[in-house]
Formats: structure tokens, sequence, C-alpha cells
């Protein structure tokens, strides 16, 4: 409801649009406009065919009369509450509105709060919940618009919100398995680089002065720690300076989406991790597009949300052309097969799965077994990496020992 006494902001919103020209490209364009409302009008007055709108940020006209960009992210587990509530108080058979009403006056988080209450208001003004939650933007998870869209459409919101529950709680699970699997590894190259960091800034650096004492050659392996660590500490500022710009263009490349494709390819190429990266990939597209389907999104329309849901870049483009081939005619297993990172045993499941009718069950089970895969291959990688990385250790700092104690018994022996 608004209030008379409220005042509004003066603000614009950028909308990333996803359209198809008249002469046949599909183009994805940033757009600003009020809502997305009048720039669905303005496309289609243009010509466009528009295939996804969706809310990148919001400009705001702040105080000293400059637009400001902000970036928001409702967080997931708070979604994930928010849903399971509204599909109880929905199942109670209590009025849409009215859910968000009471929803509203209990969430403390800023972000959702802002946004709860525009899309209540966008309710009760006459929009559909899941048309409301997609003005949002990408705030929310690519998937949640559409699959309140389909709710809506098969009558069984409560049913819907609940599924999606489910999905968000199995991708947090698997994502959570990466990481608790990737955390010791990275911990024990940390310490690594740290123990070699301080013994060739510190420890080598006092024996220089001592070494120059003892007037005989030094062994070769000495001479190239020396220099190592002479380089480190004379030019410490220039490494610096050169890991701040590499960290800051990778950052920039990661924002693009050239940069974000090249980068995740890359991690897909990493021995032993890369594979479990793919299938985790593939997994995130099977999952997201069974949920789509089950919940009564059209294949078409599911296959294009599902390949916008995957992680990894690399793997989202991909998945791109899917849902055009399969729009054209061909079959959804065949364009698995064209795209060549499918296994064949999930492109057999989806085959069974669209002769039977059965498509969204057979791809949970893929997904299903993507996940075991990918914990299959976590364990190895781990049972792998610790005596390997222990290894590395002691050859790394046995070499740095070495190399400042072969000098000295060496003169220890001349002088005996």
């Amino acid at each position: 409801m608004h209030h008379p006494g409220r005042r509004r902001s003066t603000r614009t919103m950028q909308f990333v649009c996803r359209v198809g020209t008249p002469e046949g490209r599909v183009l994805e364009e940033i757009h600003q406009a009020r809502n997305e409302a009048s720039l669905r009008r303005e496309l289609e007055r243009v010509g466009y065919h528009i295939f996804q709108v969706r809310r990148r940020g919001r400009l705001i006209l702040g105080r000293s009369g400059a637009l400001e960009t902000t970036s928001r992210k409702v967080h997931v587990q708070s979604l994930l509450i928010y849903n399971k509530e509204l599909a109880a108080l929905l199942r109670a058979g209590l009025p849409l509105l009215q859910s968000l009403d009471l929803l509203l006056e209990r969430q403390k988080d800023g972000v959702f709060r802002t946004s709860l209450t525009e899309t209540r208001d966008a309710v009760e003004a006459g929009e559909s919940l899941s048309a409301a939650v997609a003005a949002q933007g990408d705030i929310y998870p690519a998937l949640y618009a559409p699959t309140l869209a389909a709710g809506e459409r098969s009558g069984d919101l409560a049913d819907v919100l609940d599924r999606f529950v489910r999905y968000q709680r199995l991708v947090l699970e698997a994502r959570k398995r990466i990481v608790s699997a990737l955390v010791y590894p990275a911990v024990l190259f940390g310490l690594s680089l740290l123990l070699v960091g301080v013994m060739l800034l510190f420890v080598v650096p006092g024996f220089e002065a001592f070494f120059g004492d003892l007037g005989s050659e030094l062994p070769l392996i000495t001479r190239v720690v020396m220099a190592i660590s002479h380089g480190l500490t004379a030019y410490w500022a220039w490494w610096l300076g050169a890991i701040v710009v590499l960290v800051l263009a990778t950052l920039r490349a990661v924002g693009t989406v050239r940069g974000a494709s090249w980068i995740d390819r890359l991690k897909l190429r990493i021995p032993f991790l890369g594979p479990a990266l793919h299938k985790f990939g593939l997994g995130e597209f099977c999952r997201s597009l069974s949920t789509l389907l089950a919940g009564g999104t059209p294949l078409v329309g599911a296959i294009d949300l599902a390949s916008g849901a995957v992680g990894n870049a690399h793997l989202r483009q991909l998945m791109r052309p899917i849902a055009g081939q399969v729009s054209e005619g061909t079959s959804f297993h065949e364009t698995l097969e064209r795209t060549a990172t499918f296994p064949d045993l999930a492109i057999d499941m989806v085959k069974v799965g669209e002769a039977t009718g059965a498509l969204a069950t057979m791809l949970a089970t893929v997904s299903d077994f993507l996940d075991e895969e990918v914990e299959t291959a976590l364990q190895r990688i781990l049972s792998l990496i610790e005596p390997l990385m222990l290894v590395i250790m002691g050859v790394v700092v046995g070499t740095l020992l070495i190399s400042v104690y072969l000098p000295l018994s060496t003169a220890l022996g001349t002088v005996s």
C-alpha cells in the first residue's frame, strides 16, 4: 500500500535482456527503464522478440545527483526458510497477499525485506507472484521465478515451493561437499607457501653474510637458493604489485562473459579436479531441468533456464544451443550427444526418459548418479593429494636446508 507521506526515490533499473532481432540474431543487451513492463513495450515496439528480461541492479539518484548502482542478493538460507513458511501458509488456506504480509512482518534481513515489500506491493497491484519476483532481477536464483510461474499455471503453488526447497537443499549440499573437500588441500598448500616464504625471506638471508666470510665457492644449489632469496627480498614491492595486478586482472576477467568462460575452461582442465567440476556442472543442469519439468515448465523453456543456472560459464555456453536445437525438432538426447560433454550413461537414461514420458524422473536419477561420481572423485583426490603435498613440501624444505648446511659441512671438512 502506498502511503502519501512516504517519499519515493527517483530511480531507474538496469535489465539484462535476451532478445531476437528481426534479422534472426539473438542478442543479450543491457537496457535502462523505470520498470520491466515499460521496457517490454519498448522492445516489442522496435520489433524485438523477447526471450528473457531480468533485472541486473538498480540505479538510484543519490543526494549528490549522481546515479549510484546497488547490487543485492538474497541469502539462500533465508530464501529456503521463506519458501517453506510460504508453502505452509498457502497450504493452510491463507490468501497469497495475507501470507506475504505475515512473512514480511517477521523478515529481518534488510535486502530481503526491501525485496518482499516491492513484491508484496506488485502483487497487491494485480501482478502475479512470479512476475513480481522476476522484476527483482538476479537478486534471486535464476530458477525461482520460472518455478513460481509453473506453480501458478498448475494451481498448486505450495507443492512447487516445496519442490524448489528440496532442489535448493540438494544443490547446497553438493556445493558444501566440494568446498569442504577442497579446504584441507588449500590450507596445506597455503601453509607450505608460508613456510617456504619465511625461509627464503628471513632464514636464508641471515646466512648470506656468513657464507661470504667463508671465502670458498658455494655449491650450485646454494647459489640458486641465494639468488631466489635475493630476488624476493630486493624486489618485494615489484612482486607484491605484480600479485595485486594479477588478482585485479583476474577479477576483471571474471566479470566479462569471455573471461569467465576462459577461466572456467581452465578449471575443467585441472588434473583430477577438473573432471569432478565437469560432472558437478552437468549435475546442476540435470537437477535444475528435472525440477522445472516436474513443475510443468515446457521442455524448450526449461532447457534454456536450466542452462543459465549452470555455475561454470564454459559449460553454460556449450549448453546454450540445446534449447534452439530441440525447438527445431531434434530429440533432446541427440542434442546432448552433440555437445560431447555428457557421459554415455546419462544420454541413454535421457533417451529412455523421453521414450517413456518420465524425463523429469530420469534427469533426477542422472543428477544423483553424477553427484555420487563427484563425491567418489573428491574422496580419491583427497586420498592422493595429502601424501603428494607432504612429499612436495618435504622436497622443497629439504632442498632449502641442504642449500644452507652444505656449505657449512664443506667448510668444516676443509678446516679439519
